[in-house]
């Protein structure tokens, strides 16, 4: 890798040598795919089995069609133009003291020491798929010569066996199955059959010859349909489309010039489409924050934390995320907020902090936001989550022209105070989602609003990627719709239109749905997964693959883990808030692993002594 900085070598074992597809008389584990978290999974395996597994022969089989590291989403293979979504000094795949755990750590270096960049860089994906293929290699090295590994580059279909036998993993193209006394599955993202209204706009679109790409990873969307001069309906504002307008315009031939005033300048190469993006909220994600914190941190968790999240799960019933859990959360990221404007900006407030957090500790919902009118007197510097979620509910406008004005101000103000040191209290929310979402795991499936509203506010583009989006707008490529867009098909073309510019309306012959398909186990195209959900395991009501919050093990239906199969990622119910953690923030995703590491090492050591005896 040009411009790597050495990392001290691992002391290697003989992890790399394969072994035989089938039974080979010793115990075996299977984790199907191989991307970040199986391969974080396995790292786990590595630090934990010379505890707990030290001199037993194993087995495991890795099974995906893509390489193992970066898998499909992370993969080396695709366009250089396609950056990180995080900064590269914020992205780690190993474990440090923050992590509560029970497993040892094993340190290692984040993406920007791996690759001797600058901390603050937003690498590119290939860059980051060869960090994970190192971490992959590194990983086999770390492995007792005994635990012996082999990656199948096929993808499984099915999972079959009874609950305390092998289990059948059934490989596609071949006529025998990998045997497993254990299978995880950390499936990452997944494709999905489309839901109704897909299947009626993509229906609509073959019999009217128009072109409709439907929810998808946009570096495998075949854009060439899109043609150039021609107008798009886009409807998603949030990272799919940034990777979609990066490949519809550099990735055409389009550059950017920043002029001696310093605005930047799209000049089009005549290739381009003709984007019109709207969205639920109307606005692009909020910018990533560009300035390091300084001074002491928000005591966290304070509001939201473990005995909070204890109450929760005691009470009878299924919890309604808007009623039982939003205020608690709420709670604690205004007082992330409240404790970081009091301590670094205190000549904007009207009392002491001491008297504030007594006050604020004790109110609940109208008495909290009576206690900050009174003690901040610029609404600017208030914490109003609704606000913040429907920025355009009110906003109205005459015409698509007079909002286009409106929206670039609002994204210049954006950027402009995501990097500005002054309005700090927006980064210590940051830190309050990061604390409230690794509580959030332990309670399942808490429905799609809080990942959306978490990646709206901490999941942004980098700055230079809403600079763009603005030069693009100024250049006539892109046009903005605004908020509760809708869209229909009807005299043979797509027509959208938005609450904001109500009475008006774009028409396209094109209508790209950017965004990712909901990862719910009855829609997913992962046959493995239908098989799975057919035979009685659990999915919760938004869909997502049940599985017991202790340790990742699959549930049925009945509410009993499977003794033999463990999932993580995203199309469970204890996903994570993002592909890769932050060095130093005690990483939800390095503590499932680990406890899913340590139950399938234990499980498998009792086994191997049963035989042995």
């Amino acid at each position: 890798m040009r411009g790597r900085v050495p990392f001290p070598a691992r002391a290697r074992g003989g992890a790399a040598r394969p072994v035989d597809a089938m039974s080979t008389g010793r115990p075996s584990l299977v984790i199907v795919g191989a991307g970040p978290r199986g391969v974080g999974f396995l790292e786990r395996i590595a630090a934990n089995a010379p505890e707990l597994y030290d001199g037993q022969g194993l087995d495991v089989h890795l099974v995906d069609p893509f390489p193992p590291g970066g898998g499909r989403i992370w993969r080396e293979e695709q366009s250089p133009l396609l950056w990180m979504n995080s900064q590269a000094q914020d992205v780690t795949m190993f474990t440090d003291e923050s992590v509560d755990m029970a497993g040892p750590v094993r340190p290692g270096p984040t993406l920007h020491e791996w690759a001797g960049l600058d901390g603050r860089v937003f690498a590119d994906r290939r860059t980051q798929g060869a960090y994970l293929r190192w971490v992959h290699e590194d990983t086999l090295a770390a492995l007792p010569p005994e635990i012996r590994v082999r990656h199948h580059a096929r993808r499984a279909v099915r999972v079959g066996g009874p609950r305390e036998g092998r289990q059948q993993v059934w490989l596609d193209g071949l006529p025998r199955p990998l045997l497993a006394d254990l299978v995880v599955l950390t499936l990452g993202h997944l494709d999905a059959e489309h839901n109704d209204e897909q299947r009626e706009l993509a229906e609509y679109a073959r019999t009217h010859g128009l072109v409709h790409l439907p929810p998808d990873f946009t570096a495998d969307s075949d854009l060439s349909a899109l043609a150039a001069g021609e107008p798009v309906i886009v409807r998603g504002f949030g990272l799919a489309f940034v990777d979609l307008t990066v490949l519809l315009t550099e990735g055409r031939g389009g550059r950017y010039e920043r002029s001696p005033d310093g605005e930047l300048t799209y000049l089009p190469s005549g290739r381009e489409p003709l984007l019109h993006v709207g969205s639920r909220r109307g606005v692009p994600y909020h910018s990533k924050i560009g300035y390091d914190w300084t001074g002491e941190r928000p005591p966290l968790p304070r509001f939201f934390g473990p005995v909070e999240v204890d109450g929760l799960l005691a009470r009878p019933g299924r919890l309604d995320f808007r009623r039982d859990v939003w205020p608690l959360v709420e709670k604690e990221l205004g007082f992330a907020h409240y404790h970081r404007l009091f301590a670094a900006h205190p000549e904007r407030t009207r009392t002491e902090w001491a008297d504030f957090e007594r006050s604020y500790a004790a109110g609940t919902g109208d008495e909290l936001r009576a206690l900050a009118a009174a003690a901040v007197p610029d609404p600017a510097d208030r914490f109003d989550p609704a606000a913040l979620d429907r920025p355009l509910d009110t906003v109205r406008h005459a015409s698509y022209d007079a909002f286009q004005d409106d929206l670039r101000s609002r994204v210049e103000q954006d950027v402009a105070r995501r990097h500005d040191p002054s309005h700090s209290p927006d980064l210590a929310v940051f830190l309050g989602l990061l604390s409230v979402y690794g509580q959030l795991v332990r309670l399942g499936d808490v429905g799609p609003w809080w990942h959306g509203f978490f990646s709206f506010l901490a999941s942004g583009p980098p700055a230079p990627r809403l600079q763009q989006m603005l030069a693009l707008s100024r250049a006539g490529v892109l046009t903005f719709l605004g908020a509760d867009l809708t869209v229909t098909a009807a005299d043979g073309v797509f027509r959208a239109a938005s609450a904001t510019v109500p009475g008006q309306h774009v028409e396209a012959r094109a209508l790209v749905e950017a965004r990712l398909p909901h990862p719910t186990v009855e829609r997913s195209r992962d046959r493995l997964l239908g098989e799975l959900y057919e035979e009685g395991a659990a999915v919760t009501p938004e869909g997502l693959l049940a599985v017991d919050p202790a340790d990742g093990r699959v549930l049925d239906r009945s509410g009993s883990p499977h003794p033999r199969r463990f999932a993580f990622g995203p199309h469970t119910d204890a996903r994570g808030s993002g592909a890769f953690t932050r060095p130093r923030t005690g990483g939800p995703a390095f503590r499932q692993n680990d406890a899913g590491a340590r139950a399938a090492l234990s499980f498998l050591r009792a086994l191997s002594c049963r035989a042995a005896a």
